[in-house]
C-alpha cells in the first residue's frame, strides 16, 4: 500500500508556549508590590527588585509593548532614555498575563490577581450562567460586576489602610463595571487632557503623606489597532504620550516613584487568507463549536456539548504549527491563567484554547466585522505581546 506524499502536522508542544511570569514579574504582581510598601495589611511585595517608596503612581499607556519602545527611541527620547530604569533598575520588561488584552490586563493590575483569579480571561468569554458571550470590556450583556469579579481591589485595600488612593482618567471611564470591578478605591478624577490627567496625577501624588495613584491613555493602542504600529498616526501617538510622561515625571513631589507600563504590546497582521483565517468560512473550525470567544490571536472555543475533544483534534490538525492549541485541562495545567484557576472561572474558559504563535489571526467576518478589520493586534504570548515596560522615576 502507497504512503501518503504528505507528513502530519506536528502540533506545537503546549509546554513550548512562553508562559507569563505570574508571581514574580507580571503585571498582576505590581500593585500589591507597591502597596506592600506602604505597609499596607493583605499585600505582598512580589516584585523584589522594586524599592518601596510613600507614593506611587503607576502610568498605564495601553498598547505600549516593551518591543514597540524599543524600536521607536526618536519617536520616544524620554521613554527611551528609563529603559535601563525598567523593572526595578535590571532593564527587564514586566509580562502582561495571559490573554494579552486590556480588560483582561487591567483587572490583573487592579486587583493584583492573575486571570485565573479574577476570572475575566479573554475579551470575550462564557458566561456559564448564561450560556452567552460575555464582553469583558464593553460589559456585555450586563452581569452583575461584583458578581463577575467579586475579589478586593488593591486601591481598596491602601484606601482602607489610610492610602491617600486615586484615580485619574476620561472621565467616561468613572462609572464602568471594568473600572468599578478592577481600578476602584479611593476617588475617580475625571480629565478629558493628557496634560490635564498629569498635572491632576501629580497634585493628587502630593495629597498624602502615603499616595497610590493610578493614571491612563489610551489612543497609543487605539491608533494601532486602526492604522498598525508602523504607521504615522501610531508614532505620533507615541511623540505625544513621551512628552506626557515626562511632564508628570518633572512635577512629581518628593518621596514619589512613577511607573510606567502597559497592558499588552502589539504587533500588525497583514491582510490575506494566508495571516487571517475566517471561522465563518471555514467548515472544518466551526464543526462542533457552539460560540467563538476571545479575539483573534487567543480563542477561547466552546464547543457543543460531548463533541470538545473532536474539536480539540481538528482545530490542533488545522492550526497546529502556527497556535499553540491546548484543551481546558492542558491550558490550566500548563499555568496559562496562573498557578491555579478558581472554580467559578474554569467555566469561562474555553473547552479550546488557541494561541497564536505566528503573525496568524483567526478572525469572524460575520460574527465579528469590526474586529476582523483591524490592523494591529494583540492577545497572545508572543514576546512582542506579552513583554511591557516597567519605567521608573524616583524623586
Amino acid at each position: 500500500m502507497a504512503q501518503p506524499d504528505w507528513d502530519p502536522v506536528e502540533p506545537l508542544p503546549i509546554g513550548s508556549a512562553p508562559v507569563p511570569a505570574y508571581g514574580s514579574g507580571s503585571l498582576a504582581d505590581l500593585l500589591p508590590t507597591l502597596a506592600a510598601g506602604m505597609g499596607v495589611p493583605g499585600t505582598t511585595a512580589a516584585i523584589p527588585e522594586l524599592t518601596p517608596a510613600d507614593r506611587n503612581c503607576v502610568f498605564l499607556i495601553d498598547g505600549l509593548g516593551w518591543e514597540q519602545l524599543k524600536a521607536h527611541p526618536e519617536e520616544a527620547p524620554f521613554m527611551s532614555a528609563l529603559l535601563g530604569s525598567s523593572f526595578g533598575g535590571t532593564g527587564r520588561p514586566l509580562t502582561t498575563g495571559f490573554p494579552a488584552t486590556t480588560a483582561t490586563s487591567l483587572a490583573s493590575v487592579g486587583t493584583g490577581l492573575p486571570p485565573g483569579a479574577h476570572g475575566l480571561p479573554g475579551y470575550t468569554a462564557r458566561n456559564p450562567e448564561t450560556g452567552q458571550l460575555m464582553n469583558q470590556l464593553r460589559w456585555y450583556p450586563w452581569t452583575p460586576p461584583e458578581v463577575w469579579q467579586p475579589y478586593p481591589t488593591v486601591f481598596q485595600l491602601a484606601d482602607r489602610a489610610g492610602v491617600h488612593t486615586a484615580q485619574v482618567s476620561a472621565p467616561h471611564f468613572q462609572n464602568t463595571p471594568l473600572t468599578k470591578i478592577a481600578l476602584s478605591g479611593g476617588t475617580f478624577h475625571g480629565r478629558l487632557t493628557g496634560e490635564g490627567r498629569m498635572d491632576l496625577a501629580a497634585e493628587q501624588l502630593a495629597a498624602g503623606d502615603r499616595s497610590l495613584v493610578y493614571t491612563y491613555y489610551s489612543e497609543v493602542d487605539g491608533n494601532g489597532h486602526r492604522y498598525g504600529v508602523d504607521s504615522d498616526a501610531w508614532r505620533g501617538q507615541l511623540m505625544y504620550v513621551d512628552r506626557l510622561v515626562q511632564r508628570l515625571a518633572e512635577q512629581l513631589p518628593p518621596r514619589t516613584a512613577l511607573y510606567v507600563t502597559a497592558d499588552h504590546g502589539m504587533l500588525d497582521i497583514p491582510f490575506g487568507p494566508e495571516h487571517r483565517i475566517d471561522f465563518d468560512e471555514d467548515w472544518e473550525l466551526r464543526a462542533g463549536v457552539a460560540l467563538l470567544g476571545g479575539e483573534g490571536r487567543a480563542r477561547h472555543v466552546y464547543a457543543v456539548p460531548g463533541a470538545a475533544s473532536d474539536v480539540l483534534a481538528v482545530w490542533r490538525e488545522v492550526l497546529g504549527e502556527q497556535f499553540w492549541v491546548a484543551g481546558r485541562d492542558e491550558a490550566v495545567a500548563a499555568g496559562w491563567f496562573g498557578p491555579k484557576v478558581d472554580e467559578r472561572v474554569l467555566g469561562r474558559v474555553g473547552d479550546v484554547v488557541a494561541a497564536a504563535r505566528d503573525d496568524m489571526l483567526i478572525i469572524a467576518s460575520e460574527r465579528e466585522p469590526k474586529e476582523s478589520v483591524l490592523v494591529g493586534n494583540h492577545g497572545s504570548m508572543t514576546p512582542v505581546e506579552q513583554l511591557v515596560p516597567l519605567l521608573q522615576v524616583r524623586s
